[in-house]
């Protein structure tokens, strides 16, 4: 099973079961910017306790393994669980949102977007993808994520809103992080535009 098609299976019981959900992470950096490999794929949905059990009965095993009790967890602990394909390895992980505000808000600014292969699912808003990759960074402080932003900004800048980014970034602590990004692809850091050597 291609990642596209566990994609498209997930999707398909979110929006039967109506969960309001949206891809985000390395996924959601390539329906804005560049195609790259990517290990999963990350969707941030707001499943409710009352559809777990449906929920879960949707990926039987062994096809599909979803633990369920995991997925209660998350949902008490607004964390996440996963939806693994065991015969290929692909995986889709599934986090609940924030609690703060910019958590809480990035459903409503949510887009319809094609992915080909006639899949259509919603994706965050390319800032709260960036805001996103600059949160993953300052956690992990992997550079595929400024990589990403940069990828983004190159491919769909002039329909990114920069200041909504920065107003995001200032909020949650992420301001030296844009600013980081910026310098890359605006060219003045070192090595090149891209930031490389």
């Amino acid at each position: 099973m291609e990642q596209s098609e566990l994609l498209r299976a997930v999707v398909a019981v979110l929006e039967r079961l109506g969960v309001p959900y949206m891809v985000v992470g390395s996924y959601g950096s390539i329906v804005y910017g560049e195609p790259r490999f990517t290990n999963d794929i990350d969707l941030v949905a707001e499943l409710p306790g009352a559809r777990v059990a449906e929920f879960c009965a949707a990926f039987p095993p062994p096809d599909y393994y979803v633990s369920e009790p995991a997925v209660r967890d998350a949902i008490a602990t607004r964390f996440q669980f996963n939806v693994l394909h065991p015969a290929t390895g692909n995986k889709v992980d599934v986090i609940l949102p924030r609690t703060d505000e910019w958590g809480r808000t990035q459903l409503d600014r949510r887009r319809r977007v094609a992915l080909g292969d006639g899949l259509e699912v919603y994706a965050a808003a390319p800032e709260d993808v960036i805001v996103g990759k600059l949160w993953y960074y300052a956690e992990g402080g992997s550079d595929k994520h400024l990589r990403d932003i940069a990828s983004m900004l190159r491919v769909s800048g002039a329909a990114i809103d920069r200041a909504t980014v920065a107003r995001w970034a200032a909020q949650l602590g992420y301001t030296a992080v844009w600013e980081l990004v910026l310098q890359r692809v605006d060219g003045t850091a070192p090595g090149g535009a891209d930031g490389t050597s």
